[in-house]
C-alpha cells in the first residue's frame, strides 16, 4: 500500500552532533522513516554508498571530509537527493552545495516541521522520477493537463518532468520551482528578489547569489550554449524570464 511504502523510506543523517542526530532521529521516525546515521563525513560515503539511502541531510561541518566534498563524492555515483544543512549566515555554503548538486539546504538552528516538509518533497519528487522511467513508454500516448509548454520548453508539473527539444532534462526541485515559476509567465521579467520571495520563502530573502547560482544550473542543463542562452534569459540589473 501507498502509505506503507512511503514509510519505509531511509534517511541517512550525517552530523557530528550527538544531540542534533539523536533529534532527528527521534522526530524523522516519528514521520515514520528509517533513519541511519554517519558521524563524518568518511563514514557518510561509505554509507551512502553501501546502504543507498532514499535522502541524505548532510550538515556541511564534518570531521575527516567535509559536508561539501560528501556532496560532490556523492553525486559522481548515484542520483539521491541531498539536504545541505548550513550555519545561519553561511551563503557561501549555501551556493557551493548547489554548484555540486545539493537538491535543497536548511540552515540551522532550523524548523523541525520545515525540514520535514522539504524532506517530504524531495523524496516525492526522486519518486515520481523512477516512476517515469518505469512507464515512460506508456504516458507517451496519454494526454496530460497540468504541462506548460513555452517554445521548446515542456514542464509536466505533475510528474517533476522537464523537455527541451523533446529530450529529458533531470533538475532538482528547486531548479524545476524556479523554471517552473518562470515559464508561467513568459516574456515577463521577474526580478531575483520576488523569485527568492516566492520560490525560496521570505526567510531567504537577501541570499541573491542564491538565484543567480542556481539560473546558472538551469542555463548548464537546458541551454547549448550558456554564454548565449535562447530559452531562459536575463534582464540585466532587473531579473530572468523565459523568452516566449
Amino acid at each position: 500500500m501507498e502509505d506503507e511504502k512511503f514509510y519505509k523510506k531511509t534517511i541517512l543523517v550525517v552530523d557530528d552532533e550527538k544531540m542534533i542526530r539523536n533529534l532527528l532521529n527521534v522526530n524523522l521516525t516519528k514521520e515514520g522513516y528509517n533513519v541511519i546515521e554517519a558521524t563524518d563525513g568518511a563514514e557518510a560515503v561509505t554509507m551512502a554508498t553501501e546502504m543507498k539511502p532514499d535522502l541524505i541531510l548532510l550538515d556541511v561541518m564534518l570531521p575527516k571530509v567535509d559536508g561539501l566534498s560528501v556532496c560532490k563524492r556523492i553525486k559522481n555515483v548515484m542520483n539521491v537527493p541531498i539536504l545541505m544543512v548550513t550555519a545561519k549566515d553561511s551563503e557561501v555554503d549555501k551556493i557551493l552545495g548547489l554548484e555540486l548538486g545539493a537538491d535543497d539546504y536548511v540552515t540551522k538552528p532550523f524548523s523541525i516541521r520545515e525540514l520535514i516538509a522539504r524532506i517530504k518533497a524531495n523524496l516525492r519528487k526522486a519518486e515520481i522520477l523512477i516512476d517515469n522511467e518505469k512507464d515512460k513508454k506508456e504516458e507517451k500516448n496519454i494526454k496530460r493537463e497540468n504541462v506548460i509548454k513555452v517554445g521548446v520548453l515542456t514542464l509536466d508539473v505533475d510528474r517533476f518532468e522537464v523537455m527541451v527539444n523533446d529530450k529529458s532534462v533531470d533538475l532538482t526541485l528547486r531548479e524545476f520551482e524556479v523554471l517552473k515559476f518562470l515559464a508561467l509567465e513568459p516574456g515577463q521579467v521577474i526580478s531575483r528578489e520576488e523569485l527568492l520571495e516566492k520560490v525560496w520563502g521570505y526567510e531567504y530573502y537577501g541570499d541573491i547569489r542564491t538565484v543567480d547560482v542556481t539560473v546558472r544550473r538551469i542555463r548548464e542543463k537546458i541551454e547549448k550554449d550558456t554564454s548565449n542562452p535562447k530559452i531562459l534569459m536575463t534582464k540585466r540589473s532587473v531579473g530572468y524570464y523565459i523568452a516566449s
